[in-house]
């Protein structure tokens, strides 16, 4: 950890310190990084006294984290006050396979984000954020769409989570082996774990001779 770091981790509230900085970072860069190369976010708050995590599309604005939902939902009603929330962004690159179970692991990149979470009532960051996270998830998709209705913006809602702590932890190389057990017949390594997407499948009512829009190989490109 660098002096930096150990500088802000002093004045951090206990529940944002990372417990074990072995592979832990404040570094605000790298939690940014893994957060534009996710796909997925667990998002967890807390309802009538009960712990939730919820998986959530998401997208990350400057200090800002968007995710959306049908306004009725429990995650949407329950936060629109501005309550503490957190959310989490995993990528698993590899299983680490030792020579004793005890060593077992995996390669990964995390980012762990602590905030405040609100309700996004303005009409225009609302529309901010759908094209966020819409382009996050295929980016330039937002313009290949027609407008939203009325109806469709009534019955979504969006929270936006202010990132007031964040940190990241990251896990490569190869099994950490006891000396002892090392050069013994037993295999030991990596497995990469690969993430991508597919070809697309066109709907059954699209016409044959309709392009894919740039927005799908966009999206293939920024997950490969």
């Amino acid at each position: 950890m660098s002096s930096l770091e150990k500088r802000q981790a002093t004045d951090l509230p206990r529940y944002a310190k990372i417990r074990q900085m072995n592979r832990g970072s404040y570094d605000r860069d790298l939690v940014n990084e893994i957060l534009d190369a996710g796909l997925l976010a667990h998002c967890a708050f807390i309802h009538e006294q009960r712990p939730m995590v919820i998986p959530m599309a998401y997208a990350r604005s400057g200090n800002k984290i968007y995710i959306h939902g049908a306004s009725k939902t429990r995650i949407i009603k329950e936060n629109a006050d501005g309550v503490p929330a957190s959310l989490t962004v995993t990528l698993v690159d590899g299983i680490v396979a030792a020579r004793s179970a005890f060593h077992h692991s995996m390669n990964y990149r995390c980012a762990i984000v602590h905030g405040t979470a609100r309700l996004v009532e303005d009409h225009a960051e609302q529309i901010e954020a759908l094209k966020a996270i819409t382009d996050h998830l295929m980016p330039g998709r937002w313009d290949e769409c027609r407008d939203m209705t009325a109806i469709e913006h009534k019955a979504t809602g969006v929270l936006a989570l202010e990132i007031e702590h964040a940190s990241s932890k990251v896990r490569t190389g190869g099994p950490v082996d006891d000396e002892e057990d090392l050069g013994t017949d037993l295999w030991a390594g990596v497995i990469p774990v690969v993430t991508s997407l597919g070809p697309p499948f066109a709907a059954a009512d699209v016409p044959d001779e309709t392009p894919i829009p740039a927005s799908v190989p966009a999206a293939q490109r920024k997950f490969a």
